[in-house]
């Protein structure tokens, strides 16, 4: 599936900022097996006084722009296209969950992709009781990794409901759980909380959902704005897995794949810094369209 991806982000100031810098994680990257970029493009309006384009310990990449002169208003647009790849039917071939911490002790490599970075506590996915008890209320003897990650996913969507006005970027874990509400950010980071908490290396995959659905199929959740999912180490035979909670599906090819970290921190689509005072105002459109899909048609 081939898709054209439009992101517009534009912030007010009340009173002009000066010497603002901005780190932008908004650009999706080739991913092998999952999705390769064939074009992308970000612009910033105005142009910033510097710009510079790399790539973080995660692998994704990182736009840093510089404005030296007064702000205004700033509008920042990407432009993409991307190819997602139809994930291949395998058979479960994650290791038994009794086994996983073998698995991980076993593990040598300690690179981006190693599942030490994603076993500990991170701010945003903090085991706690609850949520940990809310886990392993869901394993049955015998369970794969796979399985048990399912089962988790699976759970939570039947508990929790997608609410867009519920919680802000701020909300921790723990609060939306208890309210058992919030958008796909709250419904990751609880995932996370769940499957850490017994054990389970698992990570927050920032990126875009497709907004044309199937004939005959609901819109999916969270599609009007970048969305958050899932992914967790399996095993060293299957590697990682990735699950969408808000939507209770496994990611395939209407998940567009833009950053991968151990929580909301590391893949944030826009963080930085400004001088100035007040309260900006920021809004944001995507459009994700797939150009060879009968159905958009």
């Amino acid at each position: 599936m081939i898709y054209d991806v439009t992101l517009a982000i534009s912030y007010s100031y009340p009173v002009p900022s000066v010497n603002s810098r901005t780190v932008m994680r908004l650009t999706p990257s080739s991913v092998e097996g999952r999705q390769v970029v064939r074009s992308r493009m970000i612009r910033a309006e105005p142009a910033p006084s510097e710009k510079r384009e790399t790539v973080d310990f995660f692998g994704n990449a990182m736009t840093t722009a510089v404005w030296t002169e007064p702000v205004e208003a700033l509008r920042l647009t990407l432009s993409a296209r991307v190819e997602r790849l139809t994930p291949a039917q395998e058979l479960d071939l994650s290791a038994p969950l009794d086994f996983l911490a073998q698995e991980i002790a076993s593990a040598q490599d300690i690179g981006p992709q190693s599942p030490h970075h994603f076993i500990a506590a991170s701010r945003r996915a903090n085991p706690v009781g609850a949520m940990t008890e809310f886990a392993r209320d869901q394993l049955r003897p015998g369970m794969s990794t796979l399985e048990a990650v399912e089962a988790i996913g699976h759970a939570l969507h039947g508990v929790m409901r997608f609410d867009p006005d519920a919680t802000t970027v701020n909300t921790p874990a723990e609060e939306a759980f208890e309210m058992r509400h919030g958008v796909c950010q709250d419904f990751s980071h609880i995932m996370i909380t769940c499957l850490r908490g017994i054990g389970i290396p698992a990570g927050y995959v920032s990126g875009f959902l497709r907004t044309l659905p199937p004939p005959g199929k609901p819109r999916l959740e969270g599609a009007d704005a970048m969305h958050a999912w899932v992914r967790a180490w399996a095993g060293a035979e299957i590697g990682w897995i990735e699950f969408d909670p808000t939507n209770d599906r496994a990611s395939g090819v209407d998940h567009i794949v833009v950053g991968y970290g151990r929580d909301y921190d590391d893949v944030a689509p826009v963080r930085g810094a400004l001088r100035g005072f007040g309260a900006q105002e920021s809004r944001q459109a995507v459009d994700v369209v797939p150009l060879d899909d009968p159905a958009a048609g």
